[in-house]
């Protein structure tokens, strides 16, 4: 990640939804935050080279026939498997945490009262990892 702002891309159908994270995000950290309603437009604009990003399960509000999370899932995995992606759902089953984190999801979780705070931890932890990696990449350089 870069040692600017962390860019994030968050992409829900749910336009209230996606609002409100983009508002809770942008009040509570430095981020870059590019919003999307379609996996479509996610992939769309991965040259944009997000650090990170937040992704609905369903995707399917706006057009019955869009792509679902894991379909825009893999393709982002395909596309770069590096990004880290967070899965959002309403849905509290072990089924669909357990699905998503066998297509490669960093974590899973359920949209909530609690899900900015849960998200934000999700984020820290990304970026420490980020860091480690970067500084192991420079000492085996080094070596």
């Amino acid at each position: 990640m870069n040692k600017e702002k962390i860019k994030l891309f968050l992409v829900d159908d749910d336009a209230l939804f996606l609002k409100s994270l983009e508002i809770e995000f942008l009040q509570h950290a430095d981020f870059a935050i590019e919003t999307y309603a379609t996996g479509e437009h996610c992939i769309g604009n991965l040259s944009n080279t997000p650090d990170i990003i937040i992704l609905d399960y369903h995707l399917d509000g706006i057009d019955k026939h869009a792509m679902n999370g894991l379909d825009t899932l893999d393709k982002i995995k395909a596309y770069n498997p590096d990004i880290p992606v967070v899965m959002l759902s309403s849905q509290d089953k072990i089924e669909v945490a357990v699905s998503c984190m066998h297509h490669r999801a960093f974590d899973y979780v359920v949209k909530s009262e609690t899900a900015f705070v849960r998200l934000q931890k999700i984020i820290t932890t990304i970026s420490r990892i980020k860091k480690m990696e970067s500084t192991l990449t420079w000492y085996m350089d080094r070596v």
